[in-house]
């Protein structure tokens, strides 16, 4: 696994179209889909006000000793790649006995800098380029009382550093929309560009003015497919989508906190210890405390369920893999997931479901019973699919 490091700085200038290479996430509920063979990114930004444990949350997904001190506001960004925990991997590896085992992956980044102000400004150029790179935000809200570690604000208040947090994204969001119409303007007024793409821009950042000025995040804005194509090319924040984890305490209860998107409560400092503990160890400590599932395993379900996306399989003699392709993907589009090349070239789909295989013992076995199958391009991938692509190419 590479080692967690602190990335480089992109941009220097506040200028929310420099991003449009690196912001490709798209609201709850729209399909991601810019091009037929675009592959599913899994990178999730984890953010939040000073002290609020990000960093020791992001050391218990990772199994890392990030030290966990205060940036003081510093663009500060550490990263992760992490090996997706899935048992139906380590059996297909056990069936197959191939010589590589590759498991799937998500990047988990600790960005520091946010500080729920909301500045008038936006949020500075380094900093949103690297905001812009994430698929979706993992926000976390402190709960937790320390003398140790004294809040910022001078209390512990979850929904008000909820809604500071919030609001800073919409702000920036906000800000960048009516730059970009007060440019639209400006074209327009010169005569500079195409009169038709400009009409078109002004018509969709209107609505998007509209429903920011509203406190509506863009995420529950409906896009068609030529407006999330133009989109893509923006940093817009609020179009991503968010997870909440409330920072417990030991032993604090979950607050009382509607949300319009997906939370978890956890207790960060306490899983982040656990994680660094042997396996017999830590079983024995979850067990203890009451905890069914560690938090890499429950934030990994978490974040898979946030993108939208699902994991199928390829096995062999050579290697047994897990990829992820979004839910509701094609076949052909998933082969995309493994190579461009066999998405363009696509002929058939060999497909067998995981329980299947497992049950009878072997794709052998599972030819015999008529559970092994050639499927189409158009043929929609299962969770747990196991799938052999025939191309032309």
């Amino acid at each position: 696994m590479p080692k967690v490091g602190i990335e480089p700085t992109i941009l220097s200038e506040h200028d929310f179209e420099s991003c449009a290479s690196a912001c490709s996430a798209t609201p709850a509920g729209v399909t991601q889909y810019t091009t037929p063979f675009s592959k599913v990114k899994m990178k999730l930004g984890i953010i939040g006000l000073p002290q609020s444990g990000k960093t020791t949350l992001f050391n218990a997904l990772t199994r890392g000793t990030t030290p966990t001190h205060a940036s003081a506001g510093r663009m500060e960004v550490h990263t992760y790649v992490v090996d997706v925990p899935d048992p139906r991997v380590d059996k297909l590896s056990a069936m197959f006995k191939p010589r590589k085992t590759i498991y799937a992956k998500v990047t988990y980044a600790d960005i520091a800098g946010l500080e729920g102000t909301a500045q008038k400004s936006g949020i500075s150029g380094t900093l949103l380029n690297t905001l812009a790179q994430m698929d979706a935000f993992i926000h976390v809200v402190r709960c937790f009382e320390s003398d140790n570690v004294p809040h910022p604000s001078g209390s512990v208040d979850p929904a008000r550093d909820l809604d500071a947090m919030l609001n800073e994204l919409l702000l920036n969001d906000l800000i960048a929309v009516e730059r970009k119409l007060e440019r639209l303007i400006d074209e327009r007024r010169k005569g500079g560009t195409d009169k038709i793409i400009n009409e078109r821009q002004t018509a969709l950042f209107n609505r998007l003015n509209e429903a920011l000025s509203a406190n509506k995040p863009l995420r529950f804005v409906e896009f068609n497919h030529e407006e999330q194509l133009e989109l893509s090319s923006f940093g817009l924040l609020t179009r991503k989508p968010i997870l909440t984890v409330f920072n417990l305490g030991e032993g604090q209860s979950a607050p009382e906190i509607k949300t319009d998107h997906p939370t978890v409560a956890l207790p960060a400092k306490l899983e982040a210890e656990i994680a660094v503990l042997p396996a017999e160890d830590a079983q024995v400590f979850l067990q203890e405390f009451g905890i069914t599932e560690p938090a890499l395993d429950r934030m990994i379900r978490l974040s898979y369920d946030l993108l939208n996306v699902q994991s199928f399989f390829t096995v062999g003699e050579d290697e047994v893999r897990a990829w992820t392709t979004r839910r509701g993907a094609t076949a052909q589009e998933s082969a995309g997931e493994i190579h461009t090349d066999l998405a363009h070239g696509f002929v058939r789909a060999e497909v067998v479901q995981y329980d299947d295989l497992v049950a009878l013992g072997g794709m052998t076995e599972a030819k015999a019973k008529g559970k092994w199958r050639l499927e189409g391009k158009e043929y929609i991938v299962k969770d747990g699919d196991i799938v052999h692509i025939r191309s032309s190419i």
